[in-house]
C-alpha cells in the first residue's frame, strides 16, 4: 500500500501540537461502533488482534514523510497512531513503535481503551510516550448505548484495565469523554465519570463533542450548559480538564488579537466572569468586547453554582 494511505499530516492538534498521523488500521475495523464516530459505522467488528500492514511499510512511509517535512523546515511534535479503526487491534503496534523510535520524535497512540485488559496491548502501549483512552461512560447500559461494543467485551474489565494501566505507565496519559445529548450528559453519569477519571489521574482529561457528521444522524452534541457542568464537575474533583468543542482559532495564549484570543480560550476553558474581567484588564480591553461576542452568538453565558461562566458557542 502506498505511503499516503499510511501517513497523513502533519495536522495541528490542540492536544499534541503538530501531529503526523499514522493509519495502521483499515477503515472501519474496530472493537466499538460508536454512535458519534466520524468514520461511520463499524464494517468489521473484531476483538482479536491481527496483522493489517507490514511494519516495515509503515516505518518507511513515516520516515519518508518526516524527511520531506523536515526538508521544508516544518516542525513535527508527535507521530500519532490515529487510524480509521482501533489502533491496538494491530498486533504489530509494538514493533512499529520500536521501528519509529530512532526518528527521535515522540510517539502517541489514541485508543478507545477497549483492549487495555490484554497484556500484549498493555506491553505495546507502554512503549509510547503519550496515550489517550476513551471514557465515555461508567454505567454499563450507557457504555453499550454510546460505544456499541463488540459482544465479547466486558465493561468492568475495560475500566479495571484502564486503572491498572494508568498505575504502571511511565508516559503521559490522557482521557477523552465525548458528551452526547440525551445519552451520557446527565449529572449522575458525569459525576460517575469524574470519580473514575480522578482515579486514573491523567495529565489532562478532555471533554469533547462531535464536530463532524456522526455515524448516526440522531446524534446531537451536549449543549454549552452541560459542557460547562461537566467541566466544573471534573475540576472540582481535582482533574486537569480541557474542552474540545470545535473552534480552530488561534493557539491558546495572548497573540494581540483580543477577540481571537478570548474565543480560543473559551473553546478550551469556560471562564468565570471575574476571570474574563481579569483577562480583559491584562490585555487592555473593555467588557464591550464580551457584549459584542454575546450579541453575535459567538459565546454563551451560562450559570453554575450562582456564578456566571462564558463558553464558546457550539456551531
Amino acid at each position: 500500500m502506498n505511503s499516503p494511505s499510511l501517513t497523513f499530516g502533519p495536522i495541528p492538534s490542540r492536544r499534541l501540537g503538530r501531529s503526523l498521523g499514522i493509519n495502521n488500521i483499515p477503515p472501519k475495523v474496530c472493537t466499538y461502533s460508536c454512535i458519534y464516530c466520524q468514520v461511520g459505522r463499524t464494517s468489521r467488528f473484531q476483538v482479536e488482534r491481527g496483522e493489517f500492514y507490514n511494519p516495515e511499510d509503515i516505518s518507511k512511509s513515516v520516515k519518508s514523510r518526516v524527511e520531506k517535512i523536515r526538508e521544508k523546515g516544518e516542525r513535527i511534535d508527535f507521530l500519532t497512531f490515529v487510524p480509521d479503526g482501533e489502533p491496538t487491534l494491530d498486533m504489530n503496534l509494538g514493533v512499529e513503535i520500536e521501528l519509529l523510535k530512532p526518528i527521535g520524535i515522540k510517539i502517541a497512540v489514541i485508543s478507545n481503551g477497549s483492549l487495555i485488559w490484554d497484556e500484549s496491548v498493555v506491553n505495546d502501549l507502554m512503549m509510547a510516550d503519550w496515550v489517550s483512552l476513551k471514557v465515555d461512560a461508567v454505567s454499563d447500559d450507557i457504555w453499550r448505548r454510546i460505544n456499541r461494543p463488540h459482544k465479547a467485551l466486558n465493561h468492568q474489565s475495560v475500566l479495571e484495565g484502564i486503572i491498572a494501566f494508568s498505575g504502571n505507565y511511565d508516559g503521559e496519559i490522557a482521557t477523552e469523554t465525548m458528551l452526547i445529548e440525551g445519552v451520557n450528559e446527565s449529572i449522575e453519569e458525569i459525576e460517575k465519570i469524574a470519580c473514575f477519571i480522578k482515579d486514573v489521574s491523567p495529565s489532562t482529561a478532555y471533554i469533547s463533542i462531535p464536530t463532524r457528521p456522526p455515524a448516526e444522524s440522531y446524534v446531537r452534541p451536549a449543549d454549552e450548559e452541560k459542557i460547562n457542568l461537566a467541566f466544573q464537575t471534573f475540576k472540582e474533583a481535582g482533574i486537569n480538564t480541557e474542552c474540545i468543542i470545535g473552534f480552530e482559532g488561534t493557539e491558546f495564549g495572548h497573540t494581540g488579537d483580543v477577540v481571537e484570543d478570548l474565543l480560543s480560550i473559551l473553546s478550551v476553558h469556560p471562564m468565570r466572569r471575574d476571570a474574563v474581567e481579569e483577562f480583559l484588564r491584562k490585555v487592555g480591553a473593555v467588557w464591550e468586547v464580551v457584549d459584542e461576542l454575546l450579541e453575535e452568538e459567538k459565546i454563551r453565558e451560562v450559570e453554575y453554582q450562582n456564578s456566571r461562566f462564558y463558553i464558546r458557542t457550539i456551531k
